[in-house]
């Protein structure tokens, strides 16, 4: 086991060298600059902030300057908001998105999780039916459609909650149900496959024949099994849910690191965009890992040093 975690460490690594330089080198392609969007500035002053900010340096030279800050986790100043830096941004944005995101996550996982056993276990009537129809709707309504939706109904036209912004529980609940809604569409369908598939084998069969009650076999058997494809889609999920859903943050007004990531490509704020995005991989790479290791949790017949001798 040590050993495969030594390896996918060193694959992490890896990954995010090649993440940070193609980032490092896509940003410096796109034509402009961080200071070209300033208007009626003296030419002096432009090439006078790059030289504050080390833009000026040869390329390679910056390439070096920003690994070595990635490396001791400094990814330096904001170029267009100046009392802020890169960390101080991610510090002030990533906990608003990690409790919208923890919230989305719970309604996803364990509403995705009920609808798709129910459906499974009602194949073929009503209630599979009606599960899907759900799942249907969460997959093929955008999220900014659904966001707007209940921004409407449960806000303006019945006053439940607050249309915007992020002072307390209240203002969550809209901007977690409209990122959960996806995720949960997904996982009750992915949840429902794999539930028929395993109630058809023949370990399920035998557990009927003794006579086990049908929730003894659903829970102690059917849908331990029924959740590894579930979990390997949980890795991309969490990390993407935790960084920050860009498009819901900034219809509800939510302060995350969605909203930094958006007004800094608007701005070209170069180091943040490149932040951000270092952090997401981090985050990635790392949920990836964790995946990997809840294999065995749930299905014990997975090994890690197996896995790692393939």
């Amino acid at each position: 086991m040590i050993r495969y975690l030594g390896k996918r460490i060193v694959f992490m690594l890896i990954s995010l060298f090649l993440i940070v330089t193609a980032t490092f080198f896509i940003m410096q392609a796109v034509p402009g600059g961080p200071f070209t969007s300033e208007k009626n500035v003296p030419e002096e002053i432009k090439k006078a902030l790059e030289a504050k900010y080390k833009l000026d340096l040869p390329l390679h030279e910056q390439y070096l300057n920003y690994l070595k800050g990635v490396v001791t986790w400094d990814l330096g100043p904001s170029f267009t908001e100046k009392s802020s830096t890169v960390n101080q941004m991610i510090n002030r944005g990533f906990p608003v998105s990690a409790h919208l995101g923890l919230q989305a996550l719970i309604i996803a996982i364990f509403g995705g999780i009920i609808l798709g056993v129910i459906a499974a276990l009602k194949h073929n009537k009503w209630q599979d039916y009606t599960a899907m129809v759900v799942a249907v709707l969460g997959l093929s309504v955008p999220g900014f459609i659904l966001a707007s939706f209940l921004q409407y109904f449960f806000a303006i036209q019945w006053g439940m909650f607050p249309i915007a912004k992020w002072e307390g529980f209240s203002y969550t609940v809209l901007p977690s149900l409209a990122l959960a809604a996806s995720p949960l569409a997904f996982i009750a369908r992915l949840t429902r496959s794999n539930m028929i598939e395993v109630l058809g084998q023949d370990y399920i069969k035998t557990a009927k024949a003794k006579g086990l009650h049908t929730v003894t076999i659903t829970v102690r058997h059917a849908i331990r099994n029924a959740l590894l494809p579930v979990i390997t889609y949980l890795g991309p999920l969490v990390a993407n849910i935790l960084t920050g859903a860009f498009v819901i943050e900034r219809i509800f007004g939510v302060p995350g690191l969605g909203r930094e990531f958006v007004l800094s490509i608007t701005n070209r704020d170069y180091t943040v965009i490149m932040g951000t995005t270092v952090f997401y991989s981090i985050i990635l790479v790392v949920m990836i890992l964790i995946v990997d290791i809840a294999y065995t949790l749930v299905d014990p017949r997975i090994k890690l040093a197996d896995a790692g001798r393939e």
